[in-house]
């Protein structure tokens, strides 16, 4: 399955590689700061599983391709912006990791509707689960 999945990916053009190469990093980091939040501060089991399981299927099988052409060093936007910087408590911290891991999900199943609507698929559910699971600890948190 495998090689099957690697002729779908390799259908896009290596100029995308990039972009879904820095997109599953930024999910899969959003989605950790998340989970270590609600198991390391909260305690909470479920949650941080169900974050755990999310970010396990936030994943492709071709990494080494998208490795190859992976050039964070020459990134135009890699310098640190204002806002950025600008978190006052931990909601906040949630609240721009919720928003960067579901603005990835849906650039990569957006991306992959190019190219395999399997990945495409993946990627929307994921994204869904995270609106519901913001909701959920957000609401929580404001208590």
């Amino acid at each position: 399955m495998a090689s099957l999945e690697i002729v779908k990916i390799n259908n896009l053009s290596p100029e995308l590689f990039r972009v879904i190469d820095a997109n599953l990093n930024r999910l899969k980091e959003g989605i950790r700061v998340i989970e270590d939040i609600m198991r390391y501060r909260d305690n909470n089991k479920n949650l941080a599983s169900k974050l755990k399981l999310l970010r396990h299927k936030s994943r492709i099988e071709e990494t080494l391709e998208l490795l190859s052409y992976r050039d964070s060093i020459n990134d135009v936007l890699r310098s640190t912006i204002k806002s950025e910087l600008n978190r006052t408590d931990v909601k906040s911290i949630l609240t721009a990791n919720f928003k960067r891991a579901e603005e990835s999900s849906r650039v990569l199943e957006e991306l992959f509707k190019l190219s395999s609507a399997e990945y495409s698929e993946n990627f929307k559910y994921i994204r869904y689960e995270l609106y519901a699971l913001e909701k959920e600890i957000i609401l929580n948190e404001s208590k």
